[in-house]
């Protein structure tokens, strides 16, 4: 158990939220922080479950998402390593509004709000960094709401290709982050308008796509592309 905290706070004293924070402040956090290992497929949490804390990604993929009545699903969240999910509900004291699913095998770190409000009422630093993470949030959030309903299909695609994927250089190679199916979810469009981008995208020469690698072409002429 100990050599778990070990590790536990080695971990989260690298993350930018908890740097400020001393040894024994990072200690008292991570003894309210708890190791939690999801397989592929496996659901985090539902929509409806209390939320007793907040979930940081050590390695994998988490996906957040809402499942309508007819099971159709929308993807609303990418989290990779790092990143964290769940803050705005915690100081909310509400249940969770979407459900969280792994897209790969991933270890989450789970940290009880009762030892975080502590650490926030002893730490002021602590506290901004945190509104400024939620703060950040709700800015894309914004931006997400912006490019759904003023950016084409098109436009958003390519948008994800050159900024959500990573600056890319012309001939440079990458690795989508995940299924297109998901991608897809998450830029409001289905997968076959989203293949058809993709496929439109590859006949202009501007991309050259292999399964889920994708090659760039020519940035600076796909940053420019209206379909």
């Amino acid at each position: 158990m100990a050599t778990n905290k070990a590790r536990i706070q080695d971990f989260l004293a690298k993350l930018p939220l908890f740097n400020e924070l001393s040894a024994q402040e990072l200690n008292v956090l991570a003894a309210g922080t708890t190791e939690i290992q999801v397989t592929r497929g496996e659901m985090v949490f539902h929509r409806g479950d209390p939320c007793m804390g907040f979930h940081i990604v050590v390695y994998g993929q988490i996906k957040l998402m809402f499942i309508s009545p007819m099971g159709g699903e929308k993807v609303v969240r990418l989290i990779g390593p790092g990143d964290s999910f769940g803050e705005a509900l915690m100081f909310l004291d509400k249940a969770y509004i979407v459900s969280a699913q792994a897209l790969a095998d991933t270890m989450l770190l789970h940290v009880a709000k009762q030892v975080l409000f502590a650490e926030l009422d002893r730490h002021p630093g602590f506290a901004r960094k945190m509104l400024a993470g939620l703060s950040q949030r709700l800015h894309s959030l914004m931006g997400d709401v912006e490019a759904y309903s003023l950016r084409s299909g098109t436009q958003r695609v390519i948008g994800y290709l050159l900024k959500d994927g990573g600056v890319r250089q012309d001939g440079r190679q990458f690795r989508l982050e995940t299924s297109k199916t998901v991608i897809a979810s998450r830029l409001n469009l289905t997968p076959e308008h989203f293949s058809r981008i993709l496929h439109d995208l590859g006949a202009n020469g501007l991309i050259k796509v292999r399964g889920r690698d994708i090659t760039i072409m020519d940035a600076a002429k796909l940053s420019a592309y209206q379909g």
